[in-house]
């Protein structure tokens, strides 16, 4: 059965099912990018300070933390399709609530409240997408789930640019942007079948042929025989046997302890540059560009958002191109070079803030960072997880992997405006770049070569042995 479904042909049903997983990506660039645009507009009205306006971005990235190991554990155990929903609508609440704020307590608030929601996505929606893709198509289908994280921050910023006229509700459209957007993934979900692996992993193999069936209509009668012949018996292929009391041990064993530093720490050093840079990307090209004092603050923030577009594109090219290098060269490769990439566009940031060169050379500093990174980490973090762990931990590992990189996201947004403030923009790009040629460092340090493998050939003999292991 896990081998009909990994050579089945990419049908519309797969592309659906994959649509409505994405909302985790899409969400994160769309939060990340409407909070960055609308703290230089919330300063005023809501009295900000450099600690609470970190503080604000913190929330956002520490309710992430929350999400990602609570959705990563329930979904291993009550089935990925609940958790789906649950996260919709907490997005979905999450806009509402922000749009409507009326003072910067609820806005923390909120913003943890959102983060909850888009951090349970991420291990839920990936875990998801990756144990219905047919294995030729995995990693690319993977990668383009993350090529929407730069969609959704074009997106936004488009809307801001258009919505900006000098009003002091212009915040609130952008908040409410994002309930509009999780409103059809919570009607669209309700009809999703649960994972087909999820099923055979605990015993329901007559709903799991049923669903199957639906992606190879041709094998339906074979299919009806196996799932009646093997009844209620787990398909559980992992290289040790797992428990359902002990499952977070199984992250930390032997077999599994180094995939855990391979998902974990590069992914934790990414986001610390990542999320700092992409957050305050207005407000760092704020303090990199000289406009008129003069000018209100809605006009410079308008000119600092159409700045942080352009610098943008290349996130969405570097993610594009990403589904073609990463099921070409594989995860390992392409991880390396984009850390490696992301630390020169970062040195080159450094070097024209220090020797005060033209705001062009500090543009192609930007554009090189982030194309890099989404053509590289940003893509190859969010698919190894999905494949270094067995069905049983699969949602888990990837929550964990996801919760712990973005402790690193909420320590950097909390720290980057007082760090900014106290040693300058020059110090602070410079030690991103040493936790961008880290990240490359760690990457190879702990690397596991899968390129080409079934999720089942990770983790049993080769060829594919399935083992019956109690669950």
């Amino acid at each position: 059965m896990a081998g009909i479904l990994d050579q089945a042909p990419l049908s519309p049903r797969h592309y659906r099912l994959w649509l409505l997983a994405t909302a985790g990506p899409l969400l994160s660039g769309v939060s990340m990018m409407v909070l960055g645009i609308s703290l230089p507009l919330l300063r005023a009205p809501f009295h900000l300070s450099p600690s609470s306006t970190g503080l604000a971005a913190a929330s956002l990235m520490g309710g992430t933390i929350i999400g990602a190991l609570l959705s990563g554990h329930l979904a291993d155990r009550f089935g990925r399709r609940p958790l789906l929903i649950a996260n919709a609508l907490g997005l979905l609440l999450a806009g509402i609530w922000l749009s409507l704020t009326p003072n910067t307590i609820l806005l923390i608030l909120g913003e943890l409240v959102l983060g909850i929601a888009v951090g349970g996505d991420f291990p839920v929606g990936s875990s998801y997408i990756s144990e219905f893709m047919p294995q030729n198509h995995r990693g690319r289908m993977l990668a383009a789930s993350m090529a929407l994280q730069p969609l959704g921050m074009l997106l936004s910023a488009g809307v801001a640019l258009l919505l900006m006229h000098g009003s002091g509700t212009t915040w609130r459209w952008l908040m409410a942007w994002q309930a509009g957007l999780a409103l059809p993934y919570f009607l669209g979900r309700w009809r999703l079948p649960e994972s087909i692996r999820w099923l055979m992993a605990h015993g329901r193999n007559q709903i799991a042929s049923a669903e199957l069936a639906r992606f190879a209509p041709q094998r339906s009668t074979e299919l009806q025989r196996m799932g009646r012949e093997l009844g209620n018996r787990t398909h559980a292929v992992s290289k040790i046997p797992i428990r359902s009391n002990t499952a977070w041990r199984v992250l930390f064993t032997k077999e599994y302890r180094r995939r855990t530093w391979l998902v974990t720490l590069p992914w934790f050093l990414m986001d610390m540059a990542t999320y700092g840079i992409g957050l305050f990307t207005p407000i760092l090209l704020a303090s990199m560009s000289v406009l008129p004092e003069r000018l209100p603050t809605w006009q410079k923030d308008w000119i600092n958002t159409l700045h942080t577009t352009e610098v943008d594109f290349l996130l969405l090219a570097g993610a594009l191109t990403a589904l073609w290098l990463v099921p070409r060269f594989g995860r390992m490769q392409m991880q390396i070079q984009g850390f490696l990439g992301m630390t020169l566009g970062l040195l080159l940031l450094w070097r024209a803030t220090t020797a005060h060169w033209s705001f062009f050379v500090l543009f192609l500093g930007f554009a090189l960072y982030n194309f890099a990174m989404t053509v590289g980490p940003n893509a190859t973090t969010f698919i190894l997880p999905t494949e270094m762990y067995p069905t049983q931990v699969r949602a888990l590992g990837s929550g964990f992997a996801a919760a712990f990189a973005k402790i690193g996201a909420t320590l950097a947004v909390f720290l980057l405006p007082i760090l900014q403030r106290d040693l300058g923009v020059g110090l602070l790009l410079l030690g991103m770049a040493l936790l961008s040629l880290l990240g490359g460092i760690l990457t190879y340090t702990f690397r596991v070569e899968g390129h080409g493998l079934t999720l089942e050939e990770h983790h049993g003999s080769l060829p594919l042995r399935a083992r019956q292991l109690e669950g």
